[in-house]
């Protein structure tokens, strides 16, 4: 059995079951916002995110109940209205392959899109009737937006910090999964501690995440859906050209990431600090740094009863990591 039918055997039912509450609580007479909902539908993704809540609840109770179809709804339309909004600030004119929202209609009708699909998350969490769930979706979302503030205020920081960075994913990216594993165990009442166990596998599975979405900046394919040196481009100094700079401080270098960070790196001025961070090891840093991860997330599993989820989760993780788009 190949990785993705791993990971989806043991919620094949449930996952249809949540299709359904999706597509409904998607459904709008407004003709403009439908356009844009079967536009963004069209590269909707695995929903490994909604997966991972199912699965979460499976592992911390043997079954899911409605609470965690709408937990589910809700996590994947605050991260889809994210992306939308996200694609606003950056200027981004490409998602996953495809033109983005505001590309294809203009910046109005994506911030009033991610607005709706916003609200309409909210209702779906209101809907659990779990005061918990409430609680850590509305926090979610705060995060996220102080994730990308962090990320900007970053910008003029002069400093090469990894500590910055992390405190950047763990608030834009690894929140996010950490909420889905946490509202699955909410959702079926799990105990506190295995609620906790369950935040923290999320956590490392949304640090992974973001660590190897930041090494595919370092290479050139189209399948990965944006070009290389996108994150230069926008400011942006990652793991690996973080590591790089900090363990050579090389002169060079330095002052090309300065540049990038004001904004004023030239195509050809990334493409070498790009090369000279795959010379100095930077890509093999952070694929250290993802692997450790991986094992610390792996080892929160160790205490469960072997069976098609605990299978399911840790396939998940290794497609995280293993990925190639």
């Amino acid at each position: 059995m190949d990785r993705s039918s791993l990971i989806n055997a043991p919620i094949t039912r449930e996952m249809e079951d949540f299709k359904r509450l999706f597509d409904e609580s998607l459904s709008s007479s407004n003709l403009l916002l439908q356009h844009v909902i079967e536009h963004i539908r069209r590269k909707s993704g695995k929903m490994m995110r909604p997966m991972l809540v199912l699965l979460s609840a499976k592992l911390a109770a043997g079954r899911v109940c409605p609470a965690t179809l709408q937990a589910a709804a809700s996590l994947e339309l605050l991260h889809t209205a994210s992306l939308v909004h996200d694609d606003v600030v950056d200027e981004s004119t490409e998602r996953r392959g495809q033109l983005s929202v505001n590309a294809v209609f203009n910046n109005k009708v994506a911030v009033l899109s991610g607005d709706y699909l916003l609200a309409t998350a909210l209702m779906q969490a209101a809907r659990t009737r779990h005061l918990d769930i409430i609680d850590l979706i509305s926090a979610l979302g705060r995060d996220l937006a102080d994730g990308e503030l962090l990320q900007l205020s970053n910008v003029q920081n002069r400093q090469f910090s990894e500590e910055v960075y992390f405190q950047v994913i763990r608030k834009k990216t690894a929140a996010l999964f950490a909420a889905c594993t946490q509202a699955g165990a909410l959702s079926v009442d799990a105990d506190a501690a295995r609620t906790e166990t369950l935040r923290r596998f999320g956590e490392y599975i949304g640090l992974c995440f973001q660590i190897k979405d930041d090494i595919f900046d370092y290479y050139d394919s189209k399948d990965i859906g944006k070009p290389t040196g996108n994150d230069m481009l926008e400011g942006k100094l990652t793991l690996p050209a973080l590591y790089a700079l900090n363990s050579t401080r090389d002169p060079e270098a330095t002052a090309i990431a300065l540049r990038v960070k004001d904004g004023k790196a030239t195509t050809d001025e990334i493409a070498r600090l790009i090369a000279f961070t795959k010379a100095n090891g930077g890509i093999e840093y952070a694929r250290s740094v993802m692997n450790n991860h991986r094992t610390q997330a792996l080892a929160l599993l160790d205490g469960e009863p072997d069976g098609p989820v605990k299978t399911a989760l840790a396939a998940y993780i290794d497609y995280v990591v293993d990925r190639e788009k």
